[in-house]
């Protein structure tokens, strides 16, 4: 009985003991690799083979493995300061995207003891000698060609140690906090100049349209003017043509004129909105206005009665001073003579006074009074009233000639 006991439990003893040595011996020949994973099998430490994703074998207490090597893109974040070619001082970051080539796992696993500082310092290198070269405003605007260069440089570099570059990118380029307040004022400057040249363009285009429209208007205007001077020269250039076929004479014409020149100073002071008063140049205008109505109204008259009416006297210390030299030195009467009013008024006083004082030094006859008596309400009337009565005067005048000549 005591035989059995002791064979069982020696066959509990190998079996439990095998079970040891098959765990132990699954664990050591079989083992499994992840995908986007390799491992490297040694055997007595030397390189023997890379074991693939899947389930590998090796000889137990010979060969060995090692650490997964991942096959993922692997990203390496450097932030390098460097000083640029104007000595600003910069933080310039840059991520760096590798990846380890399937086909040199031994090599990545191998050649390099540490990758990620083997990159870094490759990083550091191109990106300190591409800054040196490079001013802080060339510098924000070569932020492209800086990664390029630093992608290309570790390509080259790192191909060789089974690692491949994927990417590399300069995200920013960081100056001092000193420098970006400076930059932020030079911009905020140069904004405020592009307004201010602006804002002046734009007044600039302002007053040269507004100054072209208003030379525009005067331009107009000025034709508008030119225009009307000119249909009022015609119209009087034909007025003139008309008053001379039908045979009024320049006395009676001048009449017209005068009576138009006093229609447009009603109008003017009818319709304008000023308070000016327009007065002769001189300061005997308003006598030599009267004057010129008296002479016209009288010489009209003596042009159809000959001498029998005298001239009006004149008003002024000259005249009378004509008068009594004329009066001296001769007696006789001198008719009057229908004379045109000419164009210089010195001229019109002159001859009206000179009859005025002719008549008066004739010994003091009644005829000057009796003259002013016939019109003088005329002479202190309205001058328009008593320049378009003698013009109807002057016109009924000439149409009685006119029948007495044709009878």
């Amino acid at each position: 009985m005591s035989g059995v006991a002791v064979t069982i439990a020696v066959v509990i003893i190998i079996l439990v003991v095998a079970v040891l040595l098959f765990g132990k011996l699954r664990t050591s020949v079989f083992f499994t690799v992840k995908t986007q994973e390799n491992v490297v099998v040694e055997r007595f430490g030397k390189f023997k083979k890379v074991a693939r994703p899947g389930l590998n074998t090796k000889v137990p207490f010979i060969e060995t493995t090692s650490r997964p090597i991942s096959l993922r893109v692997q990203q390496l974040e450097v932030n390098i300061e460097s000083k640029t070619k104007d000595n600003v001082f910069v933080t310039v970051p840059v991520a760096v995207q590798y990846v380890v080539e399937e086909d040199n796992v031994a090599d990545a696993y191998y050649r390099l003891a540490n990758s990620e500082e083997q990159i870094r310092s490759y990083v550091f290198d191109t990106v300190r000698s591409a800054l040196s070269g490079l001013t802080l405003d060339t510098a924000f605007e070569s932020k492209d060609d800086i990664a390029e260069n630093v992608e290309r440089r570790l390509s080259e570099s790192m191909k060789r140690y089974g690692f491949k570059i994927v990417s590399t990118l300069v995200t920013d380029i960081t100056p001092d906090q000193r420098v970006r307040d400076s930059m932020n004022s030079i911009n905020a400057a140069q904004r405020d100049k592009v307004a201010a040249q602006s804002l002046a363009e734009a007044d600039k285009i302002k007053r040269v349209t507004q100054a072209q429209a208003e030379s525009e208007a005067m331009r107009l205007h000025g034709e508008g003017v030119a225009a009307q001077r000119k249909a009022i020269a015609t119209g009087i250039a034909e007025q003139y043509a008309k008053l001379q076929e039908v045979g009024i004479d320049k006395t009676a014409e001048q009449l017209l004129m005068m009576t138009q020149y006093f229609d447009t100073m009603q109008n003017v002071a009818q319709e304008g909105r000023s308070n000016v008063l327009f007065m002769p140049s001189n300061p005997g205008g308003l006598g030599e206005m009267g004057q010129e109505i008296r002479n016209a109204l009288f010489a009209a008259n003596a042009a159809d009665e000959g001498s029998h009416l005298p001239a009006p006297q004149g008003r002024d210390d000259a005249g009378d001073d004509s008068r009594r030299s004329s009066g001296g030195t001769g007696g006789t009467n001198v008719p009057p003579q229908p004379t045109t009013p000419p164009a210089d008024r010195s001229g019109q006083y002159a001859g009206g006074q000179n009859q005025g004082g002719s008549r008066q030094g004739a010994g003091g006859q009644g005829r000057p009074g009796q003259g002013q008596s016939q019109h003088g309400g005329q002479g202190h009337s309205d001058p328009r009233s008593a320049a378009q009565s003698a013009v109807r005067a002057a016109a009924e005048q000439w149409r009685n000639r006119r029948g007495g000549n044709q009878g």
